[in-house]
């Protein structure tokens, strides 16, 4: 099964969602805000695509951290996913807990999903 975390709304989310049903992928979307992703969860993202990949520096919520409070080592970055799950970018794709994929990339999509 693939589970799409993001938000339900969010553009990226929603082409991802898009191409699922296109090629008849069975998929469910996990919701940040119903459903939030733990720690433990965000660990094995950050291992897998890295601080820079996972960390949406363009998200509203990270614009609204103050200058002097943004997060800057790969720890303090690690416990700002957790506190805040909108800081991370979108979709967080999950295949079988196995393939873990950041953000939409319809190219990548066909290679990893058909």
């Amino acid at each position: 099964m693939i589970l799409v975390h993001g938000i339900k709304n969010c553009d990226s989310v929603k082409k991802a969602a898009r191409f699922f049903k296109a090629h008849g992928i069975p998929f469910k979307i996990r919701d940040f805000r119903d459903t939030p992703a733990d720690c433990a969860q965000i660990d094995r993202w950050l291992e897998t695509a890295g601080v820079d990949t996972l960390l949406n520096r363009r998200s509203k919520a990270y614009r609204a951290i103050p200058q002097n409070e943004k997060p800057q080592t790969d720890k303090e970055i690690r416990n700002a996913l957790c506190r805040d799950n909108l800081l991370i970018k979108r979709p967080v794709i999950e295949k079988d807990d196995e393939t873990v994929t950041v953000g939409f990339d319809e190219t990548l999509y066909k290679e990893l999903f058909l």
